[in-house]
């Protein structure tokens, strides 16, 4: 019997068949640089899309420890990492060596906040939002605003996810949908109202997927609206992004308010 073929090739050879992809996608996977910003339920099955996708770097920031409760909808862990309280990103790292030892893996221990988002983000082509507050957001908004870098926005609560892709100068950002973050304890959290499973990786599937149409150079193919989903009651709504907000404070007059404050 003949040794099983582990050549590059044959590894993506399904994806590189998608002819709006093809093998020049592929080639732009490999070289792109990606920071994901949380390694919770939303970014740990981003890194492993990614990862099993071929995108060449990833950075993974989080700060948090494995628990218990993650185990439902966070693939990348196991009972033992929680037993263990492990870092997220090291457990993160470890599992995504094994599924694909040719993707370059940083796990970065740290929370993001004003102080550190310009060096953690430094030479990422796209920062993918695997976080689960506003705070967070905001602050990823500011930093990618500022230095022209695109990113994508998710949440999930509940059965309810929702999602938008930011190209600075290019589409609305997330301060021409909200103007901040909401009053405390006014928005459900997962620790309140719960998390099903499926509806983190629905919503992360749907932002690889923009993620690999950005990163293999084709921007134009990207979603031009705010998409809101309610799986429980199948009801799916879309938000036109067709122009920024003419005097968003972020992305029109420059004001990075979370950045700075």
């Amino acid at each position: 019997m003949s040794p099983p073929d582990r050549t590059p090739q044959r590894r993506y050879d399904r994806q590189v068949a998608y002819a709006p992809f093809g093998p020049a996608g592929q080639r732009a996977l490999a070289a792109a640089r990606v920071a994901i910003v949380g390694a919770g339920g939303l970014g740990s099955a981003l890194a492993e899309s990614l990862a099993r996708a071929g995108v060449g770097r990833l950075r993974l920031i989080d700060d948090d420890r494995v628990a218990w409760d993650n185990l439902h909808r966070q693939h990348l862990y196991t009972e033992a990492d929680a037993a263990a309280g492990r870092p997220k990103v090291a457990a993160a790292a470890e599992r995504l060596a094994a599924i694909n030892a040719d993707v370059r893996v940083e796990p970065v221990e740290a929370r993001l906040v004003a102080a550190n988002a310009g060096d953690l983000l430094d030479g990422a082509d796209l920062v993918l939002d695997g976080t689960d507050n506003w705070a967070a957001r905001f602050l990823l908004n500011d930093a990618c605003i500022r230095d022209g870098r695109p990113w994508i926005y998710a949440g999930v609560v509940g059965g309810e996810a929702v999602t938008m892709s930011v190209l600075p100068g290019r589409t609305p950002c997330l301060r021409c949908v909200y103007d901040g973050p909401p009053p405390p304890c006014t928005e459900p959290t997962c620790r309140a109202v719960g998390v099903l499973g499926p509806a983190v990786h629905v919503i992360a599937g749907l932002q690889a997927f923009e993620a690999i149409k950005l990163l293999s150079g084709h921007p134009d193919a990207l979603r031009a609206t705010l998409l809101r989903m309610d799986l429980w009651t199948n009801d799916i709504r879309q938000l036109d992004l067709a122009a920024p907000l003419a005097d968003c404070p972020c992305c029109r007059r420059r004001r990075f308010d979370f950045l700075e404050g």
